[in-house]
């Protein structure tokens, strides 16, 4: 499946997005691809969310993407050392 992102991915809106992602890894087969094009700002929770979906999808035997990782983000990965995880150079 192909789910996309929009808004803010902070404290405050990390516990909705993962009340919706819930299906996200139980529903289907196969890979899972998370469009992340529409996120306008996203804090170290966001972060924490993407590594959960990570787990998630492994613990669901699914290969999990992320597309369009905007820049913002792709600074707060680096800085938290995290850009292995999201196979960031």
């Amino acid at each position: 499946g192909r789910y996309e992102i929009r808004g803010r991915l902070t404290f405050e809106t990390v516990p909705r997005y993962y009340i919706h992602s819930v299906q996200m890894f139980q529903d289907g087969h196969g890979s899972v691809t998370v469009d992340l094009a529409g996120v306008t700002l996203a804090d170290s929770a966001g972060i924490a969310l993407l590594v959960e979906w990570q787990q998630q999808a492994r613990a669901a035997q699914r290969t999990l993407q992320f597309a369009n990782i905007p820049e913002q983000v792709r600074k707060i990965i680096h800085v938290s050392g995290l850009q292995h995880a999201f196979a960031l150079d």
